[in-house]
């Protein structure tokens, strides 16, 4: 299925170039939409316009009966609806066969998260009688104290970050510009960082407009992000695998639990959709249930 495929090319440069989504995010709609296009020609499908809604069915079954969860199809389906809407505002198909496409009901899956007393002692677990301990601690204040994605924090450079005005400038998906607060202890920890170390490190790759550099001086990476927090959950003897984002999402959870505008959180997280921050909610009412078991004599 040429037109197809031809079709697929156009609209990952479209989320590329028009949409500037992340690396991450066009692999996953590429990785999803070359398995849709492998079904349907597998199928029979030897055109766009010949591809029909029991053709996206029997794809979905396919996923289905090779065990995938409901999440994964439902993301399979937003992708495939996504990629026809493209189609029909460029005039390559002259219809839309996802119309009615029903997503599968999903289990809502309440995220993971670190407690406050965690949260404490994972950020003690610096030495900052070192300069990587002083970098560590820094990027550990700005994960928890600004509920920041990873890639984020890695995109980072020095003209975003506004000590002494205390906030940070993010980008998000799609490049989508906000303003996040920073708080007293990041503020504390980003000064000695940026004033004392960073210095020091930018001056071996002679260049680099990065925050957060690794020991030789260029900009960190995931990996390298993942690595720095790993080692100090360990030495915290924190259990779970930790990542960056049940750092954001221990953010956003203690922040609700404190009183938090959820509208508030919204925008800090930079969810489009105040659907998605309201996990918290659910999170944090079962928090509650969770205390009244364990203390209330009568429970």
């Amino acid at each position: 299925m040429k037109d197809g495929r031809y079709a697929l090319e156009d609209y990952i440069h479209f989320l590329k170039v028009e949409r500037q989504l992340t690396e991450n995010t066009i692999t996953s709609y590429k990785r999803d939409l070359t398995d849709y296009m492998d079904s349907l020609e597998r199928n029979g499908v030897t055109s766009i316009d010949s591809i029909d809604r029991p053709s996206i069915i029997l794809f979905l079954q396919h996923l289905k009966d090779a065990g995938k969860s409901s999440r994964t199809i439902a993301r399979h389906i937003s992708s495939i609806r996504s990629f026809h809407q493209f189609l029909l505002r460029e005039k390559v198909a002259t219809e839309d066969p996802t119309v009615h496409l029903e997503m599968p009901k999903l289990d809502q899956k309440l995220p993971n998260m670190l407690s406050v007393s965690e949260i404490d002692k994972l950020i003690s677990m610096p030495d900052t009688s070192k300069p990587q301990g002083k970098r560590d601690l820094a990027l550990l204040e700005m994960l928890y104290g600004t509920g920041m994605r990873v890639s984020e924090l890695i995109d980072l450079n020095l003209e975003d970050i506004h000590l002494s005005m205390g906030f940070v400038r993010v980008f998000g998906k799609g490049r989508k510009e906000r303003i996040v607060p920073l708080g007293g202890s990041a503020i504390k920890a980003c000064t000695i960082y940026v004033n004392e170390v960073r210095p020091q490190l930018i001056a071996k790759a002679k260049n680099s407009d990065a925050y957060f550099v690794n020991m030789r001086g260029t900009r960190l990476t995931r990996q390298g992000c993942w690595k720095i927090l790993k080692g100090h959950a360990a030495k915290a003897g924190i259990q779970q695998g930790l990542t960056p984002h049940i750092l954001r999402h221990s953010f956003a959870t203690h922040l609700i639990e404190n009183g938090a505008d959820i509208r508030a959180v919204q925008e800090m997280l930079g969810h489009a959709d105040i659907s998605t921050t309201q996990i918290y909610t659910h999170v944090s009412k079962t928090r509650l249930k969770d205390v009244y078991v364990k203390f209330h004599p009568r429970a």
